[in-house]
């Protein structure tokens, strides 16, 4: 029996994908060959045609809400007419079941409930979210999300202005009541209690009831080690946040239908998102810090736009509940929207060939309590990136699965997605996944699960090809975490690219603000950047099935199995830097060489996927990569040290010279994936300038 057909079906509806084998196909070529119809058996899954010498069986089956179509040859010999056959068949199955990309049905919240507006199109996705703790909120978020995602992707236009040089109308300019402007309570509470821990007079603006968020969060030790050195955390806080520490984390691809080389063992990461953070309990913590050391935090208050002049930035910003106007001065703006961020959307509009980001990965999940059998899972352990099946209606669906305080379990599904006008990525679909494979990845009832929380959210990707190929800073603001759109292809999103990258940030931030170099060429410099993280976008870019487009089922588990299985066979050292975005150049090179090596077939899929203008663009990245590393193994030992020691003489002649000193000495170090010495901030009493005057009362307006 020899396998001679392996196709993804992109319909749910197994039966419509049998009855029109069963009833429906026609193999007009592999007629026209033998000059007689083959003889047809239906079975109970298919059908088996005979043909001389032999016979084809074609069956198919479902599973990730997916059908799967095989055929198989029972004869050792090509049989007359089997290759025209094969050939037609998958065309006729091609244009009978085309790719559909379901689009959310219309909701009125005036004439009816969430819940009745989506009941019909994703009924499992109604059900379960009515056993959420205010389910019919999530939801409506999950949708609004959706829409506002979708209406971002497909505007043929520029995209709504809400960056505008000068002052708003009827505001005079005035002694700025805050140093800094937190636009978002997630990423930006964090940041926000660091500066404010630093003398900085600091606002908080969250759309939603701050402390509350629709993602857990799960890091290393080692890496949450900067939250404590620099200062925000003590070390019997943090230990208070941990609601989880697994011995071990796991990553595996499915593998059953790849070729032998591309078949891996489990990869072992037990230092890897191995401590599971209680998300709600750090943000309150960090938002009292926050008020403690002065700063406000105004929650319920939407971001309408933002107005940078000369000497600072005006906010103006609604309170949801009233639906009053507030306009809000201070000397710079952050970023911290995420995904969702009009800013982010703006202003990389045209720097970015007309859309904001490359890439998007949909992410869903839920945190269940309780309900699973004994058995099923042992909260000791978690898995990283873990895939049960082959592509599924235009995806490779990735789990993530990491135990939480007592019985909670946090799961995630996600795809790695390619940003396109027809087929944006839906949370909704992903969702009525979830509730319908959750069974599939662990046994379990659905009905007799305790649901704790919904988690969802659309994590951004951009392809670098350089430190400066995407603009994180402009006159008065600045963009981080999710916003900036600068995270790991594999596993980290803003969260861990800030938490690692914070000492950085925080000093050139400090720096910045303290010599009042706010225009959009020094913002620019403090960014989370990697040189070694933007060469592995080709890695995100193997992942994504793109639009309208069909692969071979098991293409990206091949490919994924591949590279993981060389690192199954590296030392767990070069492993956990690999994932954790510390590999340097050598090791890089190395796995891509050994890659090429055990599985020849990568390259032409690589290239396959990624096509003529995607390869030149890694290439550059490569390049810049490449001298990065140089740098770092030339520089990087003394340059840093030597710069801290001339800081003394360097700071109070020469300001500017020293922020790009001090920009350009991170660049070397943390640039490379290779941290330095850690967060040293030399800091002096801000400005005079900046703490004297009255402090105006918030403008209030009906329109900005």
């Amino acid at each position: 029996m020899y396998e001679r057909l392996y196709l993804e079906v992109p319909t749910p509806d197994l039966e419509a994908v049998r009855a029109w084998l069963q009833r429906e196909f026609q193999p007009v070529l592999a007629a026209t060959v033998s000059q007689e119809q083959p003889a047809r058996t239906v079975t109970p899954d298919g059908i088996r045609l005979a043909l001389a010498g032999g016979e084809l069986s074609i069956f198919v089956w479902s599973v990730q809400r997916t059908t799967y179509l095989k055929a198989f040859r029972w004869a050792q010999q090509m049989l007359p007419g089997e290759p025209q056959l094969l050939r037609e068949l998958e065309q006729q199955v091609r244009r009978r079941f085309p790719c559909v990309y379901p689009e959310p049905p219309a909701f009125n919240p005036d004439s009816q409930s969430i819940f009745e507006a989506l009941e019909q199109k994703y009924p499992l996705t109604v059900k379960y979210f009515q056993r959420f703790p205010d389910g019919e909120y999530d939801l409506m978020r999950a949708y609004w999300w959706e829409q506002r995602w979708r209406q971002s992707v497909r505007s043929p236009q520029k995209p709504r202005e809400v960056v505008i040089q000068g002052l708003p109308p009827n505001i005079e300019p005035a002694t700025s009541r805050y140093d800094l402007i937190y636009l978002g309570g997630a990423l930006g509470v964090i940041h926000a209690a660091v500066m404010a821990r630093l003398g900085y007079r600091v606002l908080l603006l969250e759309r939603l009831p701050f402390g509350r968020m629709n993602r857990e969060w799960n890091i290393s030790r080692s890496e949450a080690q900067s939250l404590i050195e620099i200062g925000l955390l003590s070390e019997a806080e943090f230990e208070g946040l941990i609601a989880r520490e697994y011995v071990d984390g796991f990553n595996k691809f499915f593998d059953a239908n790849n070729p032998p080389q591309a078949r891996a063992p489990v990869l072992h990461t037990p230092t890897v998102l191995n401590i599971a953070l209680d998300s709600e309990k750090l943000l309150r913590l960090c938002g009292q810090k926050l008020r403690d050391l002065g700063g406000e935090i105004r929650d319920q208050t939407e971001f309408e736009q933002v107005y940078s002049h000369a000497t600072g930035a005006v906010v103006a910003a609604r309170h949801l509940p009233t639906g009053e106007l507030a306009y809000y001065q201070g000397r710079l703006v952050v970023d911290a929207m995420g995904t969702a961020s009009p800013i982010a959307w703006q202003l990389n509009w045209e720097l970015n060939g007309g859309k904001a980001f490359d890439s998007v990965c949909p992410t869903v999940g839920a945190v269940i309590a309780d309900g699973f059998e004994p058995g099923v899972w042992d909260s000791r352990y978690g898995d990283v990136l873990y895939s049960h099946g082959d592509i599924s209606r235009g995806r490779q669906l990735i789990w993530e699965l990491f135990p939480g305080e007592g019985k909670d379990l946090t799961f995630y599904l996600f795809h790695y997605h390619q940003v396109h006008p027809d087929n944006p990525g839906s949370l909704l679909e992903m969702y009525e996944d979830f509730f319908a494979i959750l069974p599939e990845y662990r046994r379990c009832d659905l009905d007799q699960l305790v649901w704790k929380k919904a988690t969802f959210g659309y994590i951004p990707g951009h392809f670098s090809t350089g430190a400066t190929s995407r603009r994180v800073g402009f006159d008065r603001l600045i963009a981080v975490g999710d916003a900036a759109a600068l995270q790991s292809p594999l596993v980290f999103t803003g969260f861990g690219s800030l938490v690692r990258n914070l000492p950085r940030l925080t000093e050139l931030l400090d720096t910045a603000l303290k010599y009042d170099l706010l225009a959009s060429g020094e913002l620019d410099r403090i960014r989370a950047y990697q040189s070694n993280v933007a060469v592995t976008w080709l890695f995100s870019k193997g992942m994504m099935v793109p639009t309208g487009k069909h692969l071979p089922p098991a293409r990206v588990n091949s490919m994924l199995n591949t590279f993981f299985g060389i690192l199954a066979g590296e030392s767990p050292e070069i492993a956990d830097a690999f994932i954790k975005d510390r590999a340097g150049w050598l090791a890089f090179n190395r796995m891509a060489i050994r890659a090429a090596f055990t599985n020849p077939a990568l390259l032409p899929w690589i290239w396959e996927l990624a096509g003529p203008r995607d390869a030149l663009r890694w290439l550059v990245s490569y390049l810049s990569f490449t001298w990065n590393a140089l740098l770092n193994v030339l520089l990087a030992g003394w340059v840093p040290p030597f710069l801290r020691w001339m800081q003394r003489w360097i700071e109070p002649q020469n300001p500017l010279l020293w922020f790009r000193l001090l920009a350009w000495s991170y660049w070397l170090t943390y640039g490379a994936g290779q941290p330095g010495s850690g967060f040293s901030v030399n800091r002096s009493k801000l400005p005079e300038v900046y703490r004297q005057g009255s402090l105006p009362t918030v403008a209030k307006a009906d329109t900005p």
